[in-house]
């Protein structure tokens, strides 16, 4: 079940912070690993952190004015694809913060990357996303997108990093399992 209680308190807690300048700041949010995001061996599931790094997106669109930009013009998002790297284990109880960012767009996707960091200062783990704004007629660019956010619609460059991603992404045959 998603975790509506977090939700309402990670956007309260965000709709106090500042508003975040450029759709690129990081904003950082709190959490606790709590029994019901365990799995078999005693640390986050890994779906319950895919979970947790959405609680991050949605304090960092709020703090962006993003959220305010999507009920205003009822447009939706969804990801369109991710990439997860899992380094170091997040036990029961234990206190960790997600730190969220835009890195860059294109002339379809925004690219996010959300990393959970440990007390003791480790990355637990990464992950890149390729977010869409949707409307009834289907994607709408990040350009129009920033402009209705009032924010410039240049991107920072895209990392060689993210580059690679996405044209791995594109050779990537669709639909899956068709050989």
């Amino acid at each position: 079940m998603f975790p509506f209680i977090r939700l309402i308190k990670d956007v309260f807690l965000a709709s106090r912070q500042p508003p975040l300048k450029t759709l690129t700041d990081i904003h950082v949010s709190q959490h606790i690993c709590w029994p019901q995001d365990l799995d078999i061996f005693l640390e986050l599931n890994n779906g319950r952190a895919l979970t947790l790094y959405d609680l991050g997106r949605i304090g960092m669109a709020q703090r962006g004015g993003l959220v305010a930009v999507l009920k205003r013009e009822r447009w939706g998002l969804t990801m369109a694809g991710s990439h997860v790297r899992f380094r170091r284990r997040i036990r029961g109880f234990e206190r960790f913060e997600v730190r969220s960012r835009a890195v860059c767009w294109d002339d379809k996707f925004i690219y996010i990357e959300q990393s959970m960091w440990k007390r003791d200062g480790e990355c637990a783990s990464h992950v890149l996303y390729r977010a869409a704004v949707t409307d009834k007629n289907g994607i709408i660019g990040p350009a129009r997108v920033l402009a209705a956010m009032g924010q410039d619609a240049l991107s920072p460059e895209m990392p060689e990093w993210i580059a690679l991603w996405t044209r791995a992404e594109s050779a990537r045959p669709w639909p899956p399992m068709q050989d």
